[in-house]
């Protein structure tokens, strides 16, 4: 782990980077391409260059962020450090993804896809991530019903719940016919809407509330196609006025994909409601709304020992639930809703051994092992080193959180979903 000490106004505070570089085309991760960390502000001086290992992944870079309270109270001072980096690997095309934020005591985790040097399209692949909504300009929610009629003129609904794969995400308005459609993984997505919207710097109670309602709200929109019943072919839009803030190619915080990878597959509910709680929220200063979950006000009452649920039902009623989706799409075979661990054996223990087989082609520093259906010291071995590179706690046991990591590295590497 490297630590930057470069002295910038309003820099007292530390956080750290990881960056990961893979390819485009296939998910395949990309050793010894060389990362180039600067501030954004004087991006062609950089403070750092660090290169991907095996696995495609940097070392933690610790650098400077502004103080912890610029993000524990609103303010108009930025609470969050910017970044760029650069990366160059051979046969790839460089890619620059400015505008990086880091906060007081996280870690930012930034993703960097390559395309090949001879594909299609710009000689330099840019990213540039707009600030977190809490601390710039964006348009506030037009209020919606937060259930949806399922008896309007021609609107179609699931027959049940169900957590998609994919979702297909709009950057821009509705009727933006000229902004791009994104697929981008359903657990990303909400990662990458709670890392917009929030600072990971919250209390954990605060943090797990917010992201239920994001759930939520996108399960509805997936639920009720609610975009896809009006004509348009995407599930929703970047827009802060009818959806939620996406922004392509941004950052993620580590403590927030651990809180999405426990809770995935649920969402919000009430009593004789099957369609999941479209549950909209505001940010509680610039912009107030009655009977919405405040994100400020979740965040004292967080700083209360409020649980989740209490800060839920606390905005949106004593009658809000948190429900489970039925099913889990495009994901292999289900969660065996038991840890697997030194002893335990059968089909689930032989699935997961050939998974971690076939990833181990890709993800050389997973030691390869040979499928036999007994979860022993090797299996155990193979689990820690797919933690560690995946951010996860390093325990040696398939939990839930493992399970579906593992699912999902494997759907990639050999690339059985299919984009529809």
């Amino acid at each position: 782990m490297r630590n930057i000490r470069y002295a910038q106004n309003d820099s007292v505070d530390e956080g750290e980077l990881k960056v990961q570089v893979l390819s485009r085309d296939g998910n395949i991760p990309i050793e010894n391409a060389k990362i180039r960390i600067s501030y954004s502000g004087d991006p062609d001086s950089p403070i750092e260059e660090v290169q991907s290992d095996s696995s495609g992944m940097s070392e933690e870079v610790v650098l400077p962020t502004p103080p912890l309270e610029y993000s524990m109270e609103p303010s108009e001072s930025q609470p969050f450090s910017q970044y760029t980096v650069t990366v160059t690997a051979d046969g790839f095309r460089p890619v620059t993804v400015s505008g990086i934020q880091l906060l007081s005591g996280e870690v930012s985790l930034q993703d960097v896809r390559m395309s090949q040097e001879n594909a299609p399209g710009n000689p330099i692949d840019t990213i540039v991530i707009p600030v977190n909504t809490l601390f710039g300009n964006f348009p506030p929610k037009i209020a919606e019903s937060e259930i949806k009629p399922v008896s309007e003129s021609g609107e179609i609904v699931l027959s049940r719940v169900v957590v998609p794969e994919y979702v297909i995400v709009h950057d821009g308005a509705p009727s933006d016919s000229t902004a791009d459609n994104y697929y981008v993984r359903y657990r990303d997505y909400i990662k990458n809407v709670a890392s917009s919207e929030i600072y990971a710097t919250w209390p954990d109670a605060t943090l797990r509330a917010n992201i239920l309602a994001i759930m939520s709200f996108t399960m509805n929109r997936v639920y009720t196609e609610w975009y896809r019943n009006k004509g348009y072919t995407f599930t929703i839009t970047t827009s802060t006025a009818f959806d939620q803030k996406f922004s392509y190619g941004r950052n993620i915080f580590r403590n927030i994909s651990r809180i999405v990878d426990e809770m995935f597959q649920n969402y919000l509910s009430r009593p004789n409601v099957r369609q999941p709680i479209l549950t909209q929220y505001c940010d509680g200063q610039r912009v107030t709304c009655s009977n919405w979950l405040s994100q400020w006000g979740s965040k004292y009452l967080g700083d209360q020992n409020y649980s989740a649920i209490e800060i839920l039902r606390y905005y949106y009623g004593s009658n809000m639930y948190i429900n489970t989706a039925e099913e889990i799409s495009g994901i292999p075979a289900s969660w065996p809703r038991v840890d697997l661990t030194i002893g335990s054996t059968g089909e689930k223990v032989m699935q997961v051994q050939e998974q971690l087989a076939r990833i181990s082609r890709n993800y050389p520093a997973i030691p390869t092992i040979t499928p036999d259906g007994i979860y022993g010291p090797a299996t155990r071995e193979a689990v820690e080193k797919f933690q560690a590179i995946f951010g996860l706690p390093v325990t040696g046991v398939i939990d839930y959180s493992t399970w579906y990591k593992i699912s999902e590295i494997y759907v990639g590497v050999t690339r059985i979903a299919e984009l529809v």
